[in-house]
């Protein structure tokens, strides 16, 4: 990108592109199938066996000969129990039954199961509940129904659930390939910050921003954190941005993006040899948002300072870029409506902080929470997320249909 094109404020969705056409690939990882939950597939798992494996028995009760019952048998004798797991017990004699359980497979000999709770039974005889007919083949998970050995189950991109998980056993396999997570240094800047459990005084500010930051990557994935405070100082800033970026994947930088004196954060990323992307993006909250890359490939978000922005930025742009590096398919942002009219004057997008609620017909709205400055991060306590409102209109009626952010 050229300087001149890097250097002006674009909109919403050039800036969102930007970002993902310049996603690196961290590449994968083999790791113990106890520890995928939440990451991203990255092989196809097929099927190791037909599924079920066997004709599975689904209820509780005695397996028959269907014949039998064509031939006017309602009571039988039973020879033996089959249980889940154990080994097959057949028949020969139409007027015998087998004792069954709920996942067993089904014995050789017969085709046909009675549930317990249409049977009798006397010692070793049970009788059928006068009028009940079976019907042939009933109660039994045939064999490779869900799916034949070699079926492709999972495929490459899908983020993995507790469905998933279960599905992965399927494979048979104690090991799954999934994408590499990258290492991310989460940097808060400014003279002002102190940490939690530190001596503050009266002109400071506790540090928050990197805080709600590691939550937010936390909650989708991303632990491998490390949470940075450092100073306006630029040669201090060079030195250490140098180190971090070296040592990590991904820098998250909040704070010192602007125009002020001391925000030296833009300067000395392009001393590090960062290539400029872009620099301010046609938004409330958020304007000043820098997004780079180092000579490495190495992508480089620079947010605002203030906390409803740097949140807002984080969510809009940083996540979704870093989900798109992990090959996750299958994402979608959704649709809600507003639940009262938003008037917003500025020629910029609005995010807009909402709470969810639902009506008895289903649908889900979204009830906008005013900020009292884009620094007031406690009034976002409570909400869900935010609504992005597109530059260009001022009026958005109740029951407009905007894009959600979830915070989580």
């Amino acid at each position: 990108m050229s300087k001149e094109n890097a250097r002006r404020r674009i909109d919403v969705a050039e800036a969102a592109q930007l970002i993902l056409e310049r996603m690196p690939d961290w590449g994968t990882e083999r790791v113990a199938i106890d520890k995928v939950h939440g990451e991203v597939l990255r092989q196809t798992i097929s099927a190791e066996r037909d599924q079920p494996p066997f004709d599975r028995v689904t209820m509780d009760g005695i397996a028959i000969r269907h014949a039998a019952i064509a031939a006017g048998v309602r009571s039988f004798r039973v020879i033996g129990t089959q249980g889940a797991g154990g080994e097959r017990v057949s028949i020969t004699d139409d007027k015998n039954c087998l004792a069954i359980m709920t996942g067993a497979a089904l014995p050789p000999g017969v085709d046909t199961v009675i549930p317990v709770e249409r049977i009798s039974r006397e010692t070793d005889v049970v009788t059928l509940e006068d009028g009940y007919q079976p019907i042939a083949g009933q109660f039994i998970h045939r064999r490779a129904s869900d799916h034949p050995q070699g079926t492709a189950l999972l495929k490459p991109g899908t983020l993995i659930g507790a469905p998933e998980m279960a599905i992965l056993t399927v494979g048979g396999s104690a090991s799954v390939e999934i994408s590499r997570r990258p290492s991310i240094a989460v940097i808060s800047t400014g003279d002002e910050l102190v940490d939690v459990g530190q001596p503050i005084s009266a002109n400071q500010i506790r540090s928050s921003n990197d805080r709600a930051i590691s939550g937010a990557l936390a909650a989708r994935g991303f632990r491998a954190c490390t949470r940075v405070q450092l100073p306006d100082e630029r040669t201090v800033l060079e030195c250490e941005l140098r180190s971090l970026l070296e040592n990590n994947d991904v820098l998250i930088l909040t704070g010192g993006v602007s125009m002020g004196e001391f925000d030296y954060v833009p300067q000395v990323l392009l001393a590090l040899g960062m290539e400029l992307v872009f620099h301010k993006v046609l938004q409330r909250p958020g304007l000043p948002l820098w997004f780079g890359v180092s000579p490495e490939g190495k992508p480089v978000f620079a947010l605002p300072g203030n906390p409803v922005s740097s949140l807002v930025c984080l969510v809009r742009y940083a996540l979704p870029g870093l989900l798109q590096a992990l090959q996750m398919s299958g994402t979608s942002v959704p649709i809600v409506a507003l639940a009262e009219e938003v008037r917003f004057e500025p020629d910029l997008s609005c995010f807009l902080p909402v709470t969810l609620e639902y009506t008895a017909d289903g649908r889900c709205l979204a009830r906008p929470k005013q900020t009292n400055t884009s620094g007031d991060f406690t009034a976002l306590g409570g909400t869900a997320g935010f609504v992005e409102l597109p530059r260009g209109t001022s009026l958005f009626p109740a029951g407009y249909a905007a894009h959600f952010y979830a915070w989580l």
